[in-house]
């Protein structure tokens, strides 16, 4: 169905579809293409009036985390699909390396959040998904722990989606928190903190970039003193073809599940970003002409809940580049632990070109028959989860998804009722590398 015919129909203000995608972050972008590039007719819900998530409303700004350190890309297929339209649109300049503070090399892509906004539009568009922007999760219809339907609060009122199968894409895991779906214990010291990005313009990259180990680490030391710097950062990616780096130095404590924490989180962020700003102004050659021209439009998230799904992805595994009979993507990105206490972060890396394994059953909550989680919220022990959560590996995780969630339309509206052998090929004939 082509977006032009769905219409608001006050009568019985519903609309019936094959799949529904809850959150237009970049993993719902991936299951919501994989799924209708499947054949299937997909609605996606976002409450933003654009997609991306994390990339743009959260405005990292950059992608990490593609490759093992030797360079073998193991995020591919849609993901890499993405990387490739944002760059022939201009709103990204290719791979590169960067050196953290900790002293730990990461792969990333810098890219323009605005433009990606445009990229990810017309991709949707291009595929004939049906798009539901301003919209939030109200309620859900199930029995026996199969969801037959969502209601959505948009400007105009309550809409009801019904749909054969469901995709929780939404990073805090509404959904599937609405189904009643049982969610791993949270680590005892707390979740990982939030940052909210900033802006800073006009900023001279040549200077920064001239800075030796010795002054960057007196600049962080002093800003970790006077309490202008909430961690020992000064990380920043660069809009591309432009004076314009977006900063990732916050620390925000928050529970993204909670209203209440959400609120207070969001302005402590712009607090947070206007002091660290005038910080680097004065202290960051390379900033002195710069000022504060942006923040995020929200907070960034890292933490908030994963589901206990049919098997539990733990660090172990990772480590082991464990085989699995149902891999759906792998990925690459090392243990990276932002502690919400002292402004640290904890990085375990693995070997040179190691990679992982994520399995299907890691995607599917324990008891929901026609619901599968993408993302930051899948199964996975809080260690292993603090490699699987950055956006590379969400998106590959949303392929699996949405490809999963094709079949499973034909198989009674049930994920477990699909050939993994079958799902297993279709990724692969779409460019997925599952390790093999």
């Amino acid at each position: 169905m082509k977006p032009s015919e769905w219409t608001w129909n006050s009568a019985s203000a519903g609309v019936d579809t094959d799949v529904v995608v809850v959150g237009g972050g970049m993993s719902g972008i991936a299951a919501a293409l994989a799924a209708r590039r499947s054949g299937c007719r997909v609605l996606l819900a976002e409450r933003h009036g654009f997609l991306g998530g994390a990339a743009t409303a959260g405005s990292v700004a950059q992608f990490v985390g593609w490759a093992t350190r030797a360079g073998r890309r193991v995020v591919r297929g849609i993901a890499g699909e993405i990387a490739d339209r944002l760059e022939a649109a201009g709103g990204a300049a290719g791979f590169d390396v960067f050196t953290m503070s900790t002293g730990h090399r990461m792969d990333r892509l810098q890219y323009d959040p605005e433009i990606l906004k445009v990229v990810l539009d017309t991709m949707l568009l291009e595929a004939g998904v049906t798009v539901l922007f301003h919209c939030a999760l109200a309620d859900i219809a199930a029995n026996d722990g199969r969801v037959s339907a969502l209601r959505i609060a948009t400007q105009k009122g309550a809409l009801e989606i019904r749909g054969t199968v469901f995709i929780d894409a939404s990073g805090d895991m509404a959904l599937l928190d609405a189904a009643g779906a049982r969610f791993l214990e949270r680590q005892p010291e707390g979740l990982q903190p939030a940052t909210m990005m900033f802006a800073m313009a006009p900023v001279d990259f040549a200077e920064i970039a001239a800075l030796d180990d010795a002054r960057r680490k007196a600049v962080i030391a002093k800003g970790l003193a006077s309490g202008d710097l909430p961690r020992a950062a000064l990380h920043y990616s660069r809009v591309p073809g432009s004076d314009i780096a977006w900063f990732n130095i916050s620390r925000v404590n928050v529970d993204a599940a909670d209203p209440f924490s959400m609120s207070a989180g969001e302005m402590e962020g712009r607090r947070q970003a206007l002091r660290i700003a005038g910080f680097l102004r004065e202290n960051l050659p390379g900033c002195a002409r710069a000022r504060l021209v942006q923040t995020a439009p929200q907070l960034g998230i890292r933490d908030t809940r994963r589901v206990a799904g049919d098997h539990v992805l733990s660090a172990r595994e990772l480590r082991a580049g464990q085989a699995f009979e149902d891999t759906i993507c792998c990925g690459a990105y090392p243990i990276d632990i932002h502690h919400p206490d002292g402004g640290g972060l904890t990085i375990e890396e693995f070997g040179e070109d190691h990679f992982y394994r994520i399995p299907l059953r890691s995607l599917l909550p324990e008891g929901l028959v026609n619901v599968a989680a993408a993302g930051r919220g899948i199964s996975a022990e809080a260690d292993a989860f603090a490699a699987l959560r950055v956006m590379p590996t969400a998106m590959a995780t949303g392929q699996g998804a949405g490809t999963a969630a094709a079949l499973a339309v034909g198989a009674g509206g049930s994920y477990r009722g699909i050939d993994v052998g079958d799902l297993q090929a279709r990724l692969r004939d779409a460019g997925a590398f599952l390790g093999n």
